[in-house]
């Protein structure tokens, strides 16, 4: 076990610089690590002083001679050789005692890595992803008749996207294999690769002489292979995660839409969600990686601030992935109306108040899939009418990266954050955050007999009640708006006034119905054979066949042809509604008559 070096938390923090060494101790054999145990952000400078020559120390930062990372949210430093190590430590103030003015430098200076340190790490994977492309996979009894050759390597994860932190060496691959020929194909032999893989690595010289260790198969969605190498210079610990997955979307050209094809064939593999994700590894990765520089800032200040004071505080509950965070930071962005201003407290401020408000969250793009596509707007639709908060993964519609996971507990923390200096200015008030809200505006199409379409932008968590005076205002009704929707496959539904759309789950474009009714009258929902249903306005003591004559008006459908049904029973053209007990908002079954059937005269 390393020797602990402890320093306790400064009670008034501020930059706090240890000049004095804190320990000087004899190291006896190379790559002996001291642990330095500190609560704080720390960037290490050592001062090594060989064996025969104590008199002439050599002071250099800690990277050309040894290594410091993070274990468990403590830092370990390795010695590159015998001698006497002097530590002077640096302690960086916490984030929560940065001034919010100062957090663009407070990223600059600590959370952005250095371009060397980059290099290091990438050179070393390097090395693995050239043994993926160039070895053989063969071995696997249930892949005998079959070729495993890769593909193609993707790079995801932090050092795919541009947005790395310092000191956080983990890189993600995703191999497209040529045995997976569709997804149902990838989901059966996915752990059969997964063995192979990790047989053939041990065997692998060059991998071994990085150090490779820790190799083990991750029981994640999906299942990974997960390591550890080092890299050559310092000995750094890098890990690694391997994806095997399908090339769904094949040679594609930069910049262009999968076909829907791909998406339909996806949503129909009925996987678990989430387990076909990695095929859609590289618009996951563009995604991020194609966004603006300033905004690459915000997304690291955002995942320190998720791993000092979520992760390092929870580090056993099931918190959501830090690309939930990256996406949910993108959308603030992306809607903010004050972008031209660009202030990274104030895009802290948002998405710390987005993390409190979580439970309404509702984020979703159409920037890779449509809703054209009947299939894709079923399963999109079905995904918007689940659990909040929702977010969906913007190049799969499959997945919703936000469920499941321990919301409350990062809701808790954001409010914490908001109460900090980082969120506060000068003169102790609150920064101001962009105005963006939990849910995107949608357009709503208002349909009205006899009347064009009437076009309204209207939020999801807008009450209906605001949205029917708006409708009034620009048509001015004089009876009482009703409002219905109906989904393909579903009854229609009547929108109470009292509710918003985010409550019947409407988080996308769609289209209302519009029916005024006046005193006494009801409204009924009349379904065709095709299962689309109309509204119509009834009065409770009128013959069946007045509301037969209103659907021939509306559909065309001659009365004479047309057949009613209520809870099983054939409605009578001479018989009134109400004899039927037919209540406001229910729903008639309309067919054609089958045969001669003649309507009963009343008596």
């Amino acid at each position: 076990m390393p020797a602990l070096l402890r320093w306790p938390r400064p009670a008034s923090l501020s930059l706090v610089s240890l000049s004095t060494p804190v320990r000087t101790r004899r190291v006896p054999k190379t790559g002996n690590p001291i642990a330095a145990q500190s609560p704080l952000d720390s960037s290490l400078f050592w001062s090594f002083i060989p064996q025969g020559a104590e008199d002439q120390p050599r002071r250099s930062p800690l990277k050309e001679g040894g290594v410091c990372r993070t274990e468990g949210g403590h830092l370990a430093i390795y010695l590159p050789s015998n001698g006497t190590l002097h530590t002077e430590m640096a302690l960086a103030q916490g984030l929560y005692g940065i001034p919010s003015c100062r957090l663009d430098s407070f990223v600059v200076r600590w959370l952005q890595p250095s371009r060397k340190w980059k290099e290091e790490v990438l050179e070393a994977v390097a090395g693995v992803e050239k043994f993926l492309r160039q070895e053989s996979f063969h071995g696997e009894h249930q892949l005998q008749d079959q070729e495993v050759r890769v593909l193609k390597v993707v790079k995801v994860g932090p050092f795919g996207t541009g947005t790395a932190l310092r000191g956080t060496a983990e890189v993600e691959l995703v191999v497209f294999l040529s045995c997976f020929r569709n997804f149902r194909e990838e989901a059966k032999h996915h752990a059969a690769v997964l063995r192979l893989i990790q047989t053939k690595m041990w065997h692998c010289q060059e991998l071994l002489a990085l150090g490779l260790r820790d190799l083990r198969v991750d029981e994640g969605v999906p299942e990974a292979l997960t390591f550890t190498i080092q890299t050559r210079e310092t000995a750094e610990p890098i890990t690694v995660t391997i994806v095997p997955a399908y090339r769904a979307l094949g040679p594609s050209v930069p910049n262009s839409l999968p076909p829907p094809e791909v998406y339909v064939s996806l949503i129909k593999a009925c996987g678990h969600p989430g387990i076909f994700s990695p095929s859609f590894s590289e618009l996951q990765r563009d995604f991020v990686k194609h966004q603006p520089t300033k905004l690459k800032s915000l997304l690291r200040l955002v995942k320190h601030w998720y791993q000092q004071y979520v992760k390092a505080k929870c580090s056993r509950t099931n918190l959501p992935p830090d690309y939930a965070l990256e996406l949910l930071t993108i959308y603030a962005w992306e809607n903010s109306t004050e972008l031209e201003t660009f202030r990274m407290e104030e895009g802290l401020t948002t998405v710390m108040e987005l993390l409190r408000d979580v439970r309404f969250l509702c984020i979703y793009w159409t920037k890779y899939y449509t809703l054209q596509n009947p299939v894709i707007e079923d399963c999109v639709r079905k995904q918007l009418k689940a659990d909040r908060p929702i977010i969906l993964d913007p190049a799969d519609p499959t997945l919703n990266v936000a469920a499941g996971y321990r919301w409350d507990i990062v809701a808790q923390r954001a409010c914490q954050c908001l109460k900090q200096d980082c969120c506060y200015d000068s003169r102790e008030n609150p920064v101001p955050s962009w105005n963006v809200k939990c849910a995107q505006d949608i357009q709503v199409t208002v349909e009205q007999q006899g009347y064009s379409d009437l076009i309204l932008w209207v939020n999801p968590y807008e009450p209906i009640k605001k949205v029917k005076e708006r409708i009034r205002r620009s048509r001015g009704c004089s009876g009482l708006p009703r409002l219905s929707f109906q989904e393909r496959g579903s009854e229609r539904q009547l929108l109470s006034s009292h509710c918003s759309l985010a409550y019947y789950g409407i988080f996308c474009d769609t289209r209302v119905c519009l029916l005024e009714t006046f005193s006494p009258e009801i409204q009924v929902f009349v379904k065709s054979p095709d299962g689309d249903s109309q509204a119509y306005a009834v009065h409770p003591k009128s013959f069946v066949l007045s509301l037969k004559q209103q659907i021939e008006d509306k559909q065309g459908f001659p009365s004479s042809q047309q057949q009613l049904e209520y809870q099983g029973q054939v409605l009578q053209d001479w018989v009134d509604l109400g004899h039927y007990g037919i209540q406001d908002s229910d729903t008639l079954t309309l067919c054609k008559k089958r045969g001669r059937e003649a309507a009963l005269l009343p008596c």
